[in-house]
């Protein structure tokens, strides 16, 4: 913010999405600047030399940090209630950036087997290569994350809701769990994001996001985010990245970065029509289950409502009646086939509606079993609900369902 004209203390949520970012140019821009450049001019040999060697505040070099990007990652950061946020080029290399900060062979990660199917892989088989051990346990049971621990636990990586079943877990508990081990807790924030939910009020050490969803919210770019304390963005995070260069570019930070100010009404709106949505399918004769956590008849329906601002989120799956695996596989293809309207895409967090079949996309470098353990059927489909009237969604999927 304006150091000229410092803000006030306790803002509300909603004006630092709007306001929180690094100070205005010379020029008095009022919309945040987009910097497009890998260097910078030191301003003397001396300067150049403390500002690499991290004595003194200054951009450097581009993968080091810039700007755009400093604003994006101080708002966020604010959003979520963080000390600090370290902005990555994708979701998944958020993911990486801290496996690789905060791990070494032998070290131990505890993760729900209902996570997405990409970082299900990257922890459970690429991490592995390279001697980092994982177990995945029940997302909803706490006891079985406390039995999984071991004495070269470091991390407990939790997402919630999941996608594509939106099982709900626990932060409060798992945090407990983690911190009496010894290890750190990540909650990806993906799905509710910190316009619902703030997993670090609750015990979370570390918040994970896909800016690639409802950060930008409007399906433009690829960003990711760590949000944490200082310390561990600048001693575990930052020298990875320096190395490693999972860099967010600048002009991706700056559309996230405007995505964020229209984040909370954004989820407003689409969480209400995903409600409805769901609501409408649970009493559809083709349907036979509905995963929202905003439903009375969802598992951890209270919990949800407690941790997520009283409000079910922008994502749900529903399980077409079929007799076996090949003709729920069949009919969800013909559900998807039929659409004229809604988007066949795997991507979530847009304006306009998402529909995908998450056992062929998503979840579809899993084993069978995996995807069973996971709970994904070939009869599954998830919807990313955007913005258009709940009506004419309906409509889109009923050409299919009313017609199996």
């Amino acid at each position: 913010m304006n150091t000229e004209h410092p803000a006030p203390e306790g803002l509300h949520r909603d004006t630092l999405a709007v306001r929180a970012a690094v100070d205005r140019s010379q020029y008095g821009e009022n919309s945040e600047a987009l910097y497009l450049t890998s260097g910078y001019v030191q301003p003397s040999a001396e300067a150049a030399a403390r500002r690499f060697a991290g004595d003194e505040e200054g951009f450097t070099y581009g993968r080091y940090g810039n700007p755009t990007v400093a604003s994006f990652e101080q708002r966020l950061a604010a959003l979520e209630g963080a000390e600090a946020c370290m902005s990555t080029a994708s979701g998944m290399s958020a993911i990486l950036l801290m496996c690789m900060g905060l791990l070494k062979a032998g070290d131990h990660v505890i993760c729900s087997h209902s996570m997405f199917g990409s970082t299900i892989k990257l922890i459970g088989a690429d991490l592995a290569k390279f001697g980092v051990e994982s177990s995945f346990v029940s997302q909803t049971d706490v006891k079985a994350w406390k039995a999984a621990v071991r004495p070269s636990t470091r991390l407990l990586f939790a997402e919630t809701p999941t996608n594509p079943l939106t099982d709900v877990c626990d932060i409060r508990a798992l945090a407990d769990v983690a911190h009496n081990a010894g290890a750190l807790l990540c909650v990806d924030n993906c799905f509710a994001t910190p316009a619902l939910q703030r997993p670090m009020a609750l015990g979370a050490d570390i918040v994970m996001h896909s800016g690639t969803k409802y950060l930008d919210g409007q399906g433009r770019v690829m960003a990711g985010a760590l949000c944490a304390s200082q310390a561990l963005v600048s001693k575990s995070f930052l020298p990875i990245m320096k190395s490693a260069g999972m860099t967010l570019a600048p002009f991706n930070a700056w559309v996230v970065l405007k995505g964020l100010e229209t984040l909370d009404i954004r989820m407003q709106a689409q969480s209400a029509r995903a409600l409805a949505l769901a609501q409408w399918l649970q009493a559809h004769p083709a349907v036979s289950r509905v995963h929202y956590p905003g439903l009375s008849s969802h598992p951890q329906h209270e919990l949800a409502m407690a941790q997520q601002s009283g409000c079910g989120g922008a994502v749900l799956s529903f399980e077409v009646k079929a007799a076996d695996a090949d003709q729920g596989r069949q009919r969800a293809f013909h559900v998807l086939d039929s659409m004229q309207m809604l988007s066949l895409s795997t991507n979530l967090g847009d304006t306009k509606t998402l529909v995908a079949h998450p056992a062929s996309t998503s979840h579809g470098r899993l084993t069978e079993a995996q995807r069973q353990l996971a709970g994904v059927s070939q009869g599954l489909i998830r919807v990313a609900v955007g913005l258009e009237h709940i009506t004419d969604i309906q409509t889109d999927l009923d050409r299919g369902l009313s017609s199996i």
